[in-house]
Formats: C-alpha cells, sequence, structure tokens
C-alpha cells in the first residue's frame, strides 16, 4: 500500500471514530433528558397542582398523558428511523421534545399542560429509539456493549439526581424551571444531529468495519425502503395504548368492568397484531425479530426486571415516608446507593457480558435484583439505614446488570435495516414494566396497608421469571455478537442525504 493510501486508511479511521464519538454523546444525552424529565416532573406536581388550581386527577395526567403516548408510538417511531435514517428521526424529536418543553413552561393552564405533555411523548416516541438505534449504526455488535452501559450510566446519573435537581429548581424558581431546562441542551443536540453527518471516509471505514466484525451502517440514514406497515403500527398502538391504559386506572379503580373491558381490548387488538405482522408483505416488526426466541426471553426480562424494580421504588418510598415519617430528600439519601451502583454496575455489567456471555451475566443481574427486592420486603420500624441502603445497593447492581445485558441483546440481535424497530421494541418494554409494577404495587398496598411484605414479595415473584427467562439466552460470549448479521451489515452505508 502507498504512503497516501496508509495515510488516506488513517484519516477514514481517525473520522469513523470521531463520528461514533458524536453519536455515543448525542445517545447518552438525549436518554438523560428524557430520564431527567421524567424524575424532575414528579417532583413538581404538587406545586403546578397549586400554582394552576387543578386537582390531583388532571394533574396525574400529565404523566399518564405522556406516557400513554410514548408508549403506543416507540416501535413505528423506530420503524421511522429504520426508513429515514435514526440521526433525522432523532433530531425531529429532541427538537421537538425542547419545544414541547417550552410550551410547558408559558402553558397558562392545566388543559395546556396536559396537551403540551402528550405532544412531549410523541416527541419522546421519536427520540428514544433513535438512541439506541443510532448506536446501532455506528458501531458493529460486537462492541456495543460498553456504548450501552455508558448511556445506562447516564440514566442512572440523572435518575438519581433528578429528584434533588427538581427540588432545587422548584424552591428557587417554580415549576415552570424543571420544563424550561431541557430547551437549550435540546435545541443543541437537534441542530448537531442536523448539521453534523457522516462524511463519506466514514461511511467507507463503517464499511470496512461492517465486513470485518459484522458492523452496521456507518451513517445513520436508510436502510429500509420497504413501505410502512400503517395497519399493523395501529393495531400495535391500540394495544399498547389500552394495556397501559388499564394498568394505570387498576390502582384507582380496582377490577370493574371498564378493567375487564381494556384487557379484552389488548387481547383482541394483540392477536389482530400478531396475525396482521405474521401475514403482511412488509410487517412494522421484522419476522428476525418477531419470530426470534431470543428477542422475546430478553424483552420479557426487561419487563419483569424494570416492574420489580420501580414497583419495589414506589413501595419503598411509600413506607419510608408513610410509615417511618422521612421526608423526601431522607427518602432520597436511602435509595442513593441504587443509583450509584447503577452508575458503577453498568460498566461492569458490560465487561461481564463480554467475557461470560449473555446468559450468565443476566442470570447475576436477576438474582441481584431479586435479592434486593426481598431485603427490602422485610422492612420493618425497626429497620436501620444500613438495611435500607443494602437493599437498594442490590437493585441498582441487579437492575443496571439486566439493563445493560437484555439490551444488548435485543438490538444485538437486529440487523441494521431494523435496529430502530429493536429500539422501541426495548423501549416499549422499559415503559410496560414500571406500569404493570407500580399498579401490582399500589393494588396489593391496599391489602395490608402500611407493610410493604405482600407487594414486594410478589415482585420478587415476578423477578424470578425474568430469571427464568435468562436460561432462554445464548450462552456463549460470541454468540450474541454474530447472532444475526444480514446483507445490511456488509452493504455499504446510505446516508438518505
Amino acid at each position: 500500500m502507498s504512503a497516501n493510501g496508509s495515510l488516506g486508511a488513517v484519516r477514514r479511521t481517525a473520522t469513523a471514530a470521531a463520528h461514533r464519538r458524536v453519536t455515543l454523546a448525542s445517545s447518552v444525552a438525549g436518554a438523560v433528558i428524557v430520564a431527567l424529565d421524567g424524575t424532575v416532573l414528579t417532583v413538581a406536581q404538587p406545586t403546578l397542582q397549586r400554582d394552576l388550581d387543578a386537582s390531583f386527577a388532571r394533574v396525574q395526567w400529565t404523566s399518564t398523558g405522556y406516557l400513554i403516548a410514548v408508549a403506543g408510538l416507540l416501535v413505528f417511531a423506530g420503524r421511522l428511523g429504520d426508513r429515514h435514517g435514526h440521526q433525522r428521526v432523532f433530531a425531529l424529536g429532541i427538537l421537538g421534545f425542547g419545544a414541547a418543553s417550552a410550551g410547558i413552561g408559558l402553558a397558562p393552564s392545566i388543559g395546556w399542560v396536559i396537551a403540551l405533555r402528550v405532544a412531549q411523548g410523541v416527541f419522546g416516541a421519536l427520540l428514544q429509539p433513535a438512541t439506541l438505534g443510532m448506536l446501532r449504526a455506528a458501531y458493529p455488535p460486537d462492541r456495543l456493549g460498553m456504548p450501552i452501559a455508558l448511556r445506562t450510566s447516564a440514566i442512572g446519573v440523572a435518575a438519581a439526581s433528578g429528584p434533588l435537581l427538581g427540588g432545587a429548581l422548584v424552591s428557587e424558581f417554580g415549576w415552570r424551571a424543571v420544563f424550561t431546562l431541557n430547551v437549550l441542551p435540546a435545541l443543541v443536540l437537534g441542530v448537531l444531529a442536523l448539521t453534523v453527518r457522516p462524511s463519506a471516509a466514514a461511511e467507507a471505514d463503517g464499511a470496512v468495519d461492517a465486513g470485518a466484525g459484522g458492523g452496521a451502517e456507518a451513517g445513520t440514514g436508510p436502510v429500509a425502503s420497504a413501505a410502512l406497515d400503517v395497519p399493523g403500527a395501529c393495531l400495535l398502538t391500540v394495544t399498547l395504548v389500552a394495556l397501559v391504559h388499564t394498568l394505570v386506572e387498576i390502582p384507582g379503580s380496582g377490577w370493574t368492568a371498564a378493567t375487564a373491558l381494556g384487557l379484552t381490548a389488548v387481547a383482541a387488538a394483540g392477536t389482530a397484531f400478531l396475525r396482521r405482522e405474521r401475514r403482511a408483505a412488509s410487517p412494522l416488526v421484522p419476522l428476525e425479530l418477531l419470530g426470534s426466541a431470543t428477542v422475546g426471553a430478553a424483552l420479557g426480562i426487561l419487563v419483569a426486571a424494570s416492574a420489580a424494580m420501580f414497583g419495589t421504588l414506589f413501595t419503598a418510598s411509600y413506607f419510608l415516608q408513610g410509615t417511618l415519617r422521612l421526608d423526601p430528600l431522607e427518602t432520597g439519601v436511602r435509595a442513593l446507593p441504587g443509583g450509584v451502583m447503577m452508575v458503577l454496575g453498568a460498566p461492569v455489567a458490560a465487561v461481564l457480558l463480554r467475557r461470560l456471555g449473555a446468559r450468565a451475566t443476566t442470570l447475576t443481574g436477576t438474582l441481584l435484583l431479586t435479592a434486593g427486592v426481598l431485603l427490602l420486603a422485610r422492612l420493618d420500624t425497626a429497620s436501620t439505614a444500613v438495611s435500607v441502603g443494602a437493599g437498594f445497593l442490590l437493585l441498582g447492581a441487579g437492575f443496571a446488570t439486566v439493563m445493560v445485558t437484555a439490551t444488548a441483546v435485543v438490538v444485538r440481535q437486529a440487523s441494521a435495516g431494523s435496529a430502530g424497530v429493536a429500539g422501541g421494541l426495548q423501549q416499549t418494554a422499559m415503559n410496560i414494566g414500571p406500569v404493570l409494577g407500580i399498579a401490582a404495587a399500589a393494588t396489593l398496598l391496599t391489602v395490608k396497608p402500611g407493610s410493604p411484605g405482600l407487594p414486594l414479595l410478589t415482585l420478587a415473584a415476578i423477578c424470578t421469571a425474568g430469571t427464568l427467562l435468562a436460561l432462554r439466552l445464548p450462552g456463549n460470549k460470541n454468540t450474541v455478537g454474530t447472532a444475526h448479521r444480514s446483507p445490511d451489515d456488509t452493504a455499504p452505508a446510505r446516508t438518505g442525504r
């Protein structure tokens, strides 16, 4: 090879590496903005209710409306990214999310806040799958573990710091400040996503990586040219909206005729969706994902683990504040070991995934998570800060391990042309799990108020189901990295420009 050729190869490699760093930074920052938005809102809601003279039920719809919108559209948004480019969809999502945040900061009434939160959910649905789709596009499958771990650690930081940051902003500037906080970062990220495009050299380097290591498109342009499955998207949206709405309503209304009707709608729409996908020429969820036992197991693990995690957080917070009479700040301090272990545990999980494989690493995570739930189930009025902190520490370590490993399995199993759908499925699982866990915990707390035992034992059983599903994941440490390599992974990238 000539000197010019060697220099050109070095430049291509450097350009591709720079693009990967920008992609990773955008993915992490986008995920953090969404995570912060959710955590600071819970702190701001009481003040928002007083300032806008709103009922408790209407204020709750600032969370419920967002959740329903985002959960119903995640997979379809992921497919839009596969078709039109994850970077473009990310830019649209982050700019729209920021604009909706600015609107909420200026909203004159609770009705406007709810409507803009629904709009924020729509843009959040565009944003979230793209944060994973961009990573799948920029990194070879066998190098995805650490980027996903860094993303998970950053979410842990946001989750741990969100209540403290939200409390400080609300105390000093009022509830509107927690929304205007998002505006400038969203604008910067959106502009970067629209202007910083991978060069031809980076694309060429990405093609080399793909051929050598099963990498995806080097850029973030479209790789799927088939028509969008709009009927399938509508059926899936109806299924998820009905499921989330029913789960949210159960703790307040109990098992009623409306609950039964909601679950019937879930079953009917879900069955119709599966039949549609198996027969469609261009299904919303490709058969490589819909029919994959590995992907199904990983998604089930994410649902079970997030249900156990967030249901336990809800129950423990209720006990610490309602029974032990701790204030919100003291409760946050007791739970801090969980956030710290999420931050520290995610990179460790990526290393274990590479060395031990998905099955052993996920089993370790689910067992740690179950142990944390069971330890907190023993809480009583004599519990010390040490015992509470130990329970949260196990929760954080286990959840970070499961989240990194199961997410890597889902994203790695997808071809480059289905990366957005894979990201949408992962995010859907991470939205449904917490709703399920909190609904179960809130319902069971009414059986024996003030005691966390029954809800947490139930959540431990749900987590055990995740442990059983972990046995279906690949056992060989090299299996996941090369499990699915499609023509999309070895074809030159298309930029969609």
